[in-house]
C-alpha cells in the first residue's frame, strides 16, 4: 500500500479503534450471558452424554456410545416423535388463533392498542403453575364447560387427561408469544400496501394472501418458533393437563434427570431436543434469507 493509500485508510482506522470499545461495552453483557448460561450448560450436556451412569446414579467417567444407542429405541423415538407432532400442532392452533388476533389489534385504533397489548400478556403476570391447575379445573368432568356441556345436553364430554388437553394448554401457555411478532410485522407493515393493492383491484383474501402474508413472514416464522421450541420441552403440562397419559420428550428428560438419576442418558436426549432447535433456527434462517431476496429483487 502506497503512503497516500495509507493517509487516507489513517482516518478510517482511527474511527474503527473508536468504535470497537462501544462495541464491546453493548454486546459484552449479552454475550457473555449467552456463554454462561447456554453454551457451557449445553456443553456440560455433550460431554455427559459420552459417559455412562453410576450405580447409585451420578456419572461414571467411562467412554461409551450407549447412551445415544440406546436412544434410538423404538420407544424413545416414538416419544420424540410424538412430541413434535404435539408440538407442531399447538404451533398451527396458536398462528391460527394468534394472527387474527394481531391482526385486529394492529388495525385498531392507536389509543386502544396498548390495552389490548395488555390483554394479550396479562396471562404472563400470573404463575405459570396456577394457569395450568386452573384449566384442570375448567375441563374436569364437573368443571364449568362439562356443566354447560350437560346443560345443552351433549356432556359430560372428556376434556381432560388427554392429548387435547395437553394442546390447549400449551396454546393458552404461549399465545402471547404468536401474537407479538405478528403484530409487530403488521404494525410495521401499515395500511399503505394494502391500501395500494385495493387500488389495483384486488379484494380483501387476495391482498391477505399476496400482500399482507407474504410481507409479515417474518413475524410468522418467529411466533411459530417461540410456541414450538418450549412446547416441545415443556413438562408442566402433560404432566397436569395430560395426567401421565401422553408423555413428551420433556417429561422424559425430567424423569432421567430428577428420578432415574441417569444424566448421561437424559444429557442424549436434551441433545435431541437441541439438535430439532438448531434445525428449526436454521430453516427460520432460510426463509428470512430468501424473504430478504424477494424484498430486495422488488426493490
Amino acid at each position: 500500500m502506497s503512503i497516500p493509500e495509507l493517509a487516507r485508510d489513517l482516518p478510517r482506522r482511527r474511527r474503527t479503534r473508536r468504535v470497537w470499545p462501544a462495541r464491546l461495552a453493548l454486546l459484552g453483557p449479552g454475550t457473555a450471558w449467552w456463554l454462561v448460561f447456554f453454551l457451557a450448560p449445553v456443553g456440560v450436556l455433550v460431554v455427559y452424554s459420552f459417559f455412562r451412569r453410576g450405580p447409585y446414579g451420578g456419572v461414571v467417567y467411562d467412554w461409551t456410545l450407549d447412551n445415544y444407542r440406546r436412544a434410538l429405541d423404538d420407544l424413545y423415538i416414538g416419544v420424540l416423535l410424538t412430541s413434535v407432532r404435539i408440538a407442531v400442532v399447538s404451533t398451527a392452533a396458536a398462528l391460527l388463533i394468534g394472527y387474527p388476533a394481531a391482526y385486529y389489534i394492529a388495525r385498531a385504533e392507536r389509543r386502544h392498542r396498548v390495552v389490548l397489548l395488555v390483554l394479550v400478556i396479562l396471562p404472563f403476570w400470573t404463575s405459570f403453575l396456577i394457569r395450568t391447575y386452573a384449566w384442570i379445573v375448567l375441563l374436569n368432568p364437573e368443571g364449568l364447560i362439562n356443566r354447560v356441556a350437560r346443560a345443552l345436553g351433549f356432556g359430560p364430554l372428556p376434556l381432560l387427561y388427554n392429548e387435547f388437553a395437553v394442546v390447549v394448554g400449551l396454546v393458552y401457555a404461549y399465545l402471547p408469544l404468536m401474537v407479538l411478532p405478528i403484530y409487530a410485522s403488521l404494525e410495521r407493515l401499515g395500511p399503505v400496501p394494502g391500501e395500494a393493492a385495493a387500488d389495483l383491484y384486488a379484494g380483501p383474501a387476495t391482498t391477505f394472501r399476496k400482500v399482507t402474508l407474504p410481507l409479515t413472514l417474518p413475524g410468522v416464522v418467529a411466533g411459530c418458533i417461540f410456541v414450538f421450541v418450549p412446547s416441545l420441552g415443556n413438562f408442566i403440562v402433560p404432566d397436569l393437563l395430560g395426567g401421565g397419559q401422553k408423555v413428551m420428550i420433556g417429561n422424559l428428560i425430567q424423569q432421567q434427570f430428577l428420578t432415574a438419576r441417569d444424566w448421561p442418558f437424559g444429557a442424549v436426549l436434551a441433545m435431541s431436543v437441541v439438535a430439532l432447535m438448531l434445525v428449526v433456527l436454521a430453516v427460520q434462517a432460510q426463509v428470512l434469507r430468501r424473504q430478504q431476496e424477494v424484498e430486495g429483487g422488488h426493490a
